[in-house]
């Protein structure tokens, strides 16, 4: 038995309860018919493998492929400049992409991401050795200083029963394509933070793989606020029954930015859970946000529970936000799978119900906006981080609303 849903939508709310088929119609707009299943897509090592994007394939249907070129051609890289901060017993190291892939790595799923780890010169290993709880998270900032194409392959190991954080920070300026495979064993727990702080002349491309242990727990928190296309791919499968897998973002598009995030779940194993929840706003014209959520159920899967959230706050006239929940089930014997998408302005009540308490009207919608980030925000536990990024998107809020006014974060 096989279910297959995606949904456009700019008001659409889903609930999978019996087998059907529905069709997204703008998926045949360009001729190309999909693949019959996510998991048919190529995955492949080799970048002869992924023919060069043209834009009308499903999956970069959305992307600006033509501003993209650099990062599509095989050749040299620049670099980008790191400063880790790493607790005791975590260790970073140079590995090839041999020893990548016998640690696990997965094989890339788009031209960018082969690419990338061909280009890379080999891969570096930042590894979290099994036992390990640590109480300070791991922090690895990688900074840009010119335009030039930069490519690398992260592989990121947390060894059994251990515990820890991983903080990745991204700004300046570059052109970055980036592979980030990351390997939870059993029983660990792993939080990965990704926040991308480019100036607005910057691309950064991203295939973030997680193969979740069993009874593993692993969160990817993805906070897309700067850069001119950002575009990240964020998969998660499963070696083992009872894995934990949580999927959160936050995006904010300014006039002329393109952000787009892509998540795949492939429930592979029994008895594993899943929560998808991305949150966007836009504001500027042109401004262009992507939410794409794929969710495979295959036959093995038996007893997952699975769902997945988009949510998209349009802040003025011209920006467009395109979301796509799909989901796709080969068995009946689950728990539960769903999914839900909106898109819409400022919600009236809260507005009125913050107004007529003396609010002002721009001070009520920065803090619907506010409040609409800060569940998501907050659940990356680190309180230095937390505040900062709350505060660089109340810089954003003020680019369309001015400063508060006091000049001070509401």
């Amino acid at each position: 038995m096989t279910l297959v849903t995606n949904e456009l939508s700019d008001e659409a709310q889903a609930e999978v309860k019996q087998p059907g088929t529905h069709v997204d119609p703008q998926s045949t707009v360009s001729g190309r018919v999909p693949d019959e299943s996510r998991a048919a897509r190529t995955r492949s090592f080799r970048v002869a493998d992924f023919p060069l994007p043209t834009g009308r394939e499903e999956e970069w249907r959305f992307t600006p492929v033509d501003r993209l070129g650099p990062l599509f051609a095989e050749g040299g890289s620049g670099h980008l400049d790191w400063a880790p901060q790493l607790p005791e017993g975590v260790t970073l190291s140079d590995i090839d992409t041999e020893t990548a892939r016998e640690l696990g790595a997965s094989e890339p799923e788009d031209r960018a991401a082969a690419v990338a780890i061909a280009n890379s010169g080999g891969a570096v290993r930042l590894d979290i050795p099994a036992e390990a709880d640590c109480e300070q998270p791991v922090r690895l900032r990688l900074s840009g200083t010119q335009q030039e194409p930069v490519f690398g392959h992260l592989v990121l190991t947390a060894g059994r029963h251990s515990r820890a954080t991983v903080i990745l920070e991204h700004d300046g300026t570059a052109e970055y394509s980036e592979v980030l495979s990351t390997v939870v064993g059993d029983g660990a727990q792993l939080t990965v933070v990704t926040v991308q702080q480019w100036t607005d002349d910057s691309t950064h491309l991203a295939q973030h793989d997680a193969t979740v242990g069993r009874d593993a727990a692993y969160k990817h928190i993805a906070v897309s606020l700067g850069g001119g296309i950002v575009r990240m791919n964020s998969n998660v499968r499963y070696a083992g029954p009872g894995g934990d897998a949580t999927l959160l973002g936050v995006y904010f598009a300014d006039s002329g930015q393109h952000l787009e995030h892509r998540s795949f779940v492939d429930h592979n194993m029994p008895h594993g859970t899943s929560l998808v929840t991305y949150k966007g706003a836009l504001q500027g014209e042109s401004a262009h946000t992507v939410w794409v959520g794929d969710v495979l159920i295959r036959a093995e899967a038996e007893g997952i529970d699975t769902y997945e959230l988009n949510r998209n706050l349009v802040l003025t006239d011209g920006a467009r936000a395109d979301s796509v929940p799909n989901l796709e089930i080969e068995t009946g014997d689950i728990a539960g799978a769903g999914h839900a998408s909106s898109t819409g302005r400022f919600d009236d009540e809260q507005l009125f119900y913050l107004m007529s308490r003396g609010v002002s009207e721009d001070d009520a919608r920065r803090l619907v906006v506010r409040g609409f980030f800060a569940d998501i925000v907050a659940k990356i536990g680190v309180p230095e981080v937390v505040d900062a990024l709350m505060e660089a998107i109340e810089e954003e809020l003020a680019l369309d609303m001015g400063p508060t006014l006091d000049g001070a974060s509401a």
